[in-house]
């Protein structure tokens, strides 16, 4: 079995103050798995997500990635420069100006140099089918352009482990067609959240159920 990069036991969450939307699930992600997840609005999925990254923290259970339990805040930061988020809503993720400026913001806070983060930002928007977009305004980009910058820069930093929130939410199938295209050539390990049936048979393994709030291979 290839190495387990995250594994949840027993976890319980709760989304506002009162409601919980996780219980009792437990799951493993290993090193080269591509996962899909579904379920209905509100079952748990973006919540599950940020629960492996630590933007929200369980009521009951554990959470360990990359072989160390995770519980607090500083015990994170190791796993988001190893794991990249894409949020669900884009507005949500970017904070820079330009296109260049947002993918470049990962890799500098790397420590890479420039010259390398030049050649991340443009070989990913490349791939994205973003070239020409570096000296564009995010914030009056349309919502799938939005998307994908953000999923750029994400990619830009290399990460190990992505973890995708509804990544072809308004995204026509041209771009569809090169973000399908950009997972495969990654070959990361993947956990994917999605609506979207053929976006998952084509990127993914296998598929797993959130629904009543337990998780269902």
């Amino acid at each position: 079995m290839n190495n387990l990069l995250f594994e949840l036991t027993g976890v319980h969450a709760n989304r506002g103050e009162a409601r919980e939307v996780l219980r009792n699930v437990s799951l493993q992600l290993h090193e080269g798995e591509r996962i899909g997840l579904t379920g209905a609005n509100g079952a748990g999925k973006s919540t599950l997500l940020e629960l492996m990254i630590g933007l929200l923290q369980p009521t009951a259970g554990e959470v360990w990635a990359f072989g160390q339990p995770r519980r607090a805040e500083p015990d994170f930061m190791d796993v988001r420069r190893r794991a990249g988020l894409l949020f669900e809503d884009p507005d949500d993720q970017l904070f820079h100006i330009t296109v260049a400026e947002e993918v470049a913001f990962g890799p500098f806070n790397l420590g890479w140099p420039r010259d390398r983060v030049r050649a991340a930002v443009g070989a990913t928007l490349k791939r994205l089918g973003l070239a020409g977009y570096e000296e564009r305004v995010t914030f009056r980009l349309s919502h799938g352009e939005k998307r994908l910058v953000c999923l750029a820069s994400i990619l830009a930093m290399d990460p190990q482990v992505l973890l995708l929130d509804e990544p072809t939410a308004g995204l026509d199938e041209e771009h569809i067609a090169r973000l399908v295209a950009a997972l495969k050539e990654s070959g990361k390990t993947l956990l994917c959240v999605s609506h979207d049936r053929p976006f998952l048979d084509a990127v993914t393994d296998r598929i797993w159920r959130l629904q009543g709030g337990q998780l269902w291979p």
